[in-house]
């Protein structure tokens, strides 16, 4: 039954743009939750406004799903417009637009992608085709090569990543599906992302740890001091070997080797078209209280070390491996924009269409699915990653809200963002299996 809150849901365009221009919320105050949510509202969290670990109990506090109400839809700045543009969808998760504007969709739960076409300015879709099934947890999609040409549609599964052989505007592949290269797996996070560097050469593939925080690593085999002397900087081993990393191969999947470490769980990648910089949109690690340790989104850099488990954001040494690994300390890389605590940013997209306003031009979008080890909910929206010449200022700006009913209850939870052919952006959200289309009015 829904309760309190209804009324802050049923606001479509035209909702608070206006308190962009107060100044970004900083400090305890950017932390906040769902209730201070609202297009508009720009949060800068700094790594010297990280409280103690322990500073708040850490809270178990899963959100209870309810159906979307007939009248609701989600809240949007001024001068842009949300519609419903796809429902009835099973669990629809990340999202990739082929170069003919044919929109791929990770169904990861039923394990098949769907595309879905439109035409330009079209409000629903007119052709909805499963385009591959009996995958194990799909996620990552992207085409090969880059341009209007590609001949392959990958998919990250949570075991391998396999590619289809495609030919542009095919609603069903044309051949078996060929495993490019095998993924640690088995247990703990399994989204895989999957992105090729701007000029081709790079395959980069995400992989989550398979523990919150290194739980149950051991001692390394040989001795930390051999370890160390024989592994990439921040390198984990046993259960986690390969894991909490970005791994980087040839596009046929062939020399292997690890990109980044020290990332607990890398859901959503992106390049940057301009920079060709990595991105990677992170779901820090729970259980250290309401505030800590904020997720983020930041640029990924080859050989960089980004501190899990044995730091975080920095310096910040993990009272769980406290005196643990005194070789990195100095070695951690910070990440570019910290974002509320478990909020679990997942989908990751750069805009790079023509409809929105220019100043929107290279700016990031990313999914906020929600939290579950708060006291008081947040994430479930869609925020603004603000770059300043190719490089993120640290701000992030609410864009899409309103998933959030009151203090336990939940309609929608963003997982996939994606800028369609025509310059819309696509969200998906997999509680209510729905895709949203948001365009300039």
């Amino acid at each position: 039954m829904l309760r309190q809150g209804i009324a802050g849901i049923l606001i479509g365009a035209g909702a608070a743009g206006a308190l962009a221009e107060s100044g970004p919320l900083v400090g305890p105050a950017a932390f906040g939750d769902w209730r201070a949510d609202k297009p508009g509202v720009i949060r800068l969290i700094r790594p010297s406004d990280l409280p103690r670990p322990g500073a708040s109990p850490s809270s178990a506090n899963t959100s209870h799903l309810v159906p979307r109400p007939p009248t609701a839809i989600p809240q949007v700045p001024d001068g842009f417009k949300v519609e419903l543009f796809a429902s009835g969808l099973r669990g629809p998760r990340q999202m990739r637009v082929a170069p003919n504007g044919d929109i791929f969709i990770a169904e990861t739960r039923a394990g098949r992608i769907r595309v879905l076409r439109a035409a330009d300015g079209a409000a629903k879709p007119s052709a909805d085709e499963v385009f591959a099934s009996a995958l194990n947890g799909p996620f990552g999609i992207a085409f090969f090569p880059s341009g209007n040409n590609p001949q392959w549609v990958y998919v990250a599964n949570t075991d391998r990543v396999v590619r289809f052989p495609y030919a542009m505007g095919d609603l069903k592949p044309t051949g078996r599906p060929e495993t490019v290269a095998h993924l640690p797996h088995g247990y703990g996070h399994s989204t895989r992302d999957v992105v090729f560097s701007n000029d081709d050469k790079r395959m980069l593939v995400s992989v989550g740890s398979a523990g919150n925080d290194g739980e149950g690593m051991g001692s390394p085999p040989g001795g930390l001091q051999a370890w160390i002397d024989r592994h990439p900087l921040g390198a984990s081993w046993g259960s986690e070997t390969e894991r909490a990393d970005v791994l980087a191969f040839d596009p046929d999947g062939k020399n292997p080797r690890v990109f980044a470490t020290g990332i607990r769980n890398c859901v959503g990648l992106a390049i940057h078209p301009t920079t060709g910089d990595l991105y990677c949109s992170t779901n820090e690690r729970d259980a250290m209280g309401d505030n800590l340790v904020p997720d983020f989104v930041t640029r990924v850099r080859e050989g960089a070390f980004y501190g899990w488990p044995w730091f975080y954001i920095g310096q910040n040494e993990d009272p769980a491996h406290a005196g643990k690994r005194p070789d990195l300390k100095g070695k951690v890389t910070v990440p570019d924009v910290l974002i509320q605590a478990h909020s679990a940013s997942l989908g990751l997209t750069f805009y790079n269409g023509g409809s929105f306003p220019a100043e929107y031009r290279g700016d990031g979008f990313a999914a906020e699915h929600g939290s579950w080890n708060r006291s008081k909910r947040t994430g479930y929206k869609v925020i603004r990653i603000r770059l300043k010449d190719g490089v993120p200022t640290g701000e992030y700006q609410d864009f899409l809200t309103g998933f959030v009913v009151n203090d336990s209850e939940v309609w929608g939870r963003p997982v996939g963002v994606a800028v369609a052919h025509d310059g819309a952006l696509l969200v998906s959200e997999d509680a209510g299996g729905t895709i949203w289309r948001i365009t300039r009015q």
